[in-house]
């Protein structure tokens, strides 16, 4: 048991690591769909590629959705109107009629014309509720079937042309009169029967959409099978009509059968699979090119969580609606990577997570394509992201990309451009403004997982800072110095396409150590004191090498990044402060070295071992002495050769042919310097 824990000790980097490749792999096949995935690809209108293709099992074949959409629209133009009818409306009407007939009429009326004209209007009144009088007008086809209720019980079915509209009785009565020879007793009849008439029908819109719906929920959404073993479609034909529709019917069978358990566990695990397949290439790059990253946990689990953040949201929007699946801004993935590490690793990573999201979008070929180009896109158009128009030209270039591709895809599937979506182009430009959130989410980025971007980089890079201001006020001939070492680094960098912004950031603050003691130091030195007389050679070079452990602990204080602490450790590496050692060997030969070197570690990376070189030629180079161009390609090439002999760059990735062009740089930058001229032989 105690090897055991030992061995976890000893390899804890890895099992961590191998922690986080299993919980991101669940976490990611947990969002997946546990369904079935159709396995041929096909267009409408293009060949089908594959062998013939037989059915797998029976399936029924769905209608289209304009089939079903042309259904339910005549369902609903042939539904039946409900209307309830009010009970006694009839019997208390033929009342109030006979008594106010009396009131209405003049009792001049000959009594034959009055007793003529009074069974006219009771046989009206029988009429006009013979089916019933609405008791407002509805706005209803005329050839519309009307059912009357009498206590949810239906009375009769008519048209509902054949109720009776209030606006419509003065019309019948005066037809009615006209036809009978009283048009002289017209308005106090019509008079009467307005006081006298109401309306018995009321329109029951409840239970007629309760009607409609049941009606509704009764459309087949197939036509008819297909039994196993039919030839569905062969090798060649063009996948069009009823054969589309068979495949699509087939397809979404597949997707959404009821699965037993032991498929839903074969699904799982193939999903897991190509999950743990995908991720675990990703580790293997960074194994492979990235060693110095892949050993860094908290960079692993950053490239990690960016990588699931995308298939979350991505899964998030496909639940809720898959037409919106290009407002996600992918893209930002491969643009925090790159700020953060480099262009390779983020179009390797972006690659990865669109394989990822193949499986759980519609057409997953169109999808990959357009994101992988709008990916390369990203990587070859984004430089120099902490300059903002820069940022904005990159989005702009995306997103006119996602358009020419999204076009030319349309056109292939469609034959021509009649019906194109012009929303989706609207989703790719909220896509484009989505991805300038990466701006902000760069820097909560830098705050949650402690890693550096050129943006943050360019900031400390402003000689205005507090800390480089403190070192100008305290320390200036250091700060001069600084400045130098900063520009000779930089351009060494950009000669062999090192990170030029970091290793400039980490000159400007490598001796920052010097603010504690700084007239120790011979650049701080006006007055022509030397502090060091009053000292021996081993507490000279004790200060000396402090100056290392004091940037160290200046730079925490002032929560400068880890990357930048990197060339305040290495910029002397593990050389020896030759002077006062040699000054000590003159009285004790049998002097411990180790006393007079610094403590490291060496440089373990470009910038670093850069870093080293110009600061060693820019401090010795003050002691040039009537330079020359010979004398300073001598001075350069024996300070170099002599860190390559104390094998100072043993740990960082420079190659001699690198390193021969930083001493290329070196020499024309002091010849600069110094104002030299070419050396013409005589």
């Amino acid at each position: 048991m105690k090897d055991f824990i030992n061995f976890l000790y000893r390899n804890h980097s890895l099992a961590y690591k191998l922690i986080l490749f299993i919980s991101t792999t669940f976490l990611i096949v947990y969002l997946f769909p546990k369904s079935g995935k159709f396995k041929y690809n096909f267009e409408k209108g293009k060949p089908w590629q594959s062998e013939n293709l037989y059915a797998p099992f029976d399936f029924a074949i769905k209608k289209t959705d304009d089939e079903i959409k042309a259904e339910k629209k005549e369902i609903t133009d042939k539904a039946n109107l409900y209307f309830n009818v009010e009970l006694g409306v009839v019997d208390r009407v033929i009342s109030e009629y006979k008594s106010e007939f009396k009131l209405e009429l003049p009792d001049s009326l000959v009594t034959s014309n009055k007793t003529h004209l009074y069974n006219l209007g009771l046989n009206i009144i029988d009429k006009l509720y013979v089916n019933g009088v609405l008791d407002e007008d509805y706005a209803f086809a005329e050839g519309k079937k009307a059912i009357l209720l009498e206590g949810r019980t239906e009375k009769q079915t008519v048209r509902y042309s054949d109720l009776i509209k209030q606006n419509n009785i003065k019309d019948i009565l005066t037809s009615q009169l006209a036809k009978e020879g009283f048009m002289q007793f017209q308005k106090p009849f019509i008079a009467l029967f307005f006081e006298v008439i109401e309306p018995n029908l009321s329109y029951d819109k409840a239970f007629t959409e309760k009607a409609l719906q049941s009606d509704l929920e009764k459309i087949s959404f197939t036509r008819g099978s297909v039994e196993k073993g039919t030839l569905i479609i062969s090798k060649g034909e063009v996948v069009e009509g009823d054969k589309y529709q068979k495949l699509k019917s087939l397809e979404s069978e597949y997707e959404s059968q009821v699965w037993t358990k032991s498929n839903y566990y074969w699904i799982v695990f193939a999903y897991t699979l190509l999950v743990s397949l995908a991720l675990l290439m990703l580790l293997l790059f960074l194994r492979k090119y990235r060693n110095d990253i892949f050993e860094n946990n908290t960079k692993v689990t950053f490239i990690f969580f960016n990588v699931f953040l995308m298939v979350f949201i991505t899964t998030l929007v496909v639940n809720y609606n898959s037409q919106y699946i290009y407002v996600v801004p992918i893209c930002i993935l491969p643009l925090v990577l790159k700020a953060f590490f480099d262009a390779r690793l983020g179009l390797f990573s972006h690659v990865i997570t669109v394989l990822l999201l193949g499986s759980i979008v519609p057409n997953s070929y169109e999808y990959m394509f357009l994101q992988i180009i709008a990916g390369i896109v990203t990587i070859l158009t984004v430089s120099e992201l902490y300059k903002r128009a820069n940022l904005f030209i990159s989005v702009g270039q995306i997103t006119l990309i996602y358009i020419i591709a999204y076009f030319a895809f349309f056109v292939i599937h469609e034959g021509s451009v009649e019906t194109l979506k012009w929303e989706t182009f609207g989703m790719f430009v909220l896509c484009g403004l989505a991805t300038l959130f990466v701006q902000p989410l760069i820097y909560a980025y830098e705050k949650l997982f402690g890693l550096v971007s050129d943006v943050s980089l360019l900031e400390l890079s402003d000689t205005n800072t507090k800390l480089l201001k403190e070192l100008s006020n305290k320390a200036p001939g250091t700060f001069h110095h600084s400045l130098n070492v900063a520009n000779l680094a930089e351009a060494s960098a950009n000669e062999i396409g090192a990170n030029a912004m970091l290793v400039r950031v980490g000159a400007l603050y490598h001796d920052i150590g010097k603010m504690m003691n700084p007239t120790y130091f011979t650049e701080n030195q006006s007055t022509g004191i030397n502090p060091h007389d009053e000292l021996s050679s081993k507490e000279s070079a004790k200060v000396i090498i402090d100056h290392v452990i004091n940037g160290i602990e200046i730079a925490k204080k002032n929560n400068l990044p880890d990357r930048v602490i990197d060339f305040i450790r290495t910029h002397h590496g593990t050389s020896l402060v030759y002077y006062f050692y040699m000054k000590e060997k003159e009285i004790d030969d049998s002097i411990d070295k180790n006393q007079f070197k610094y403590p490291g570690p060496k440089p373990f990376s470009k910038e670093t071992a850069i870093l080293m070189m110009c600061d060693s030629v820019e401090a010795a180079s003050k002691s040039l002495k009537e330079p020359t161009s010979s004398k300073i390609d001598a001075f350069v090439e024996n300070i170099i050769n002599k860190q390559m002999v104390d094998e100072q760059f043993l740990n960082a990735n420079i190659t001699f042919k690198e390193i021969q062009s930083i001493k290329k740089v070196l020499k024309h930058k002091l010849a600069n310097i110094y104002h030299l001229r070419i050396e013409y032989p005589e």
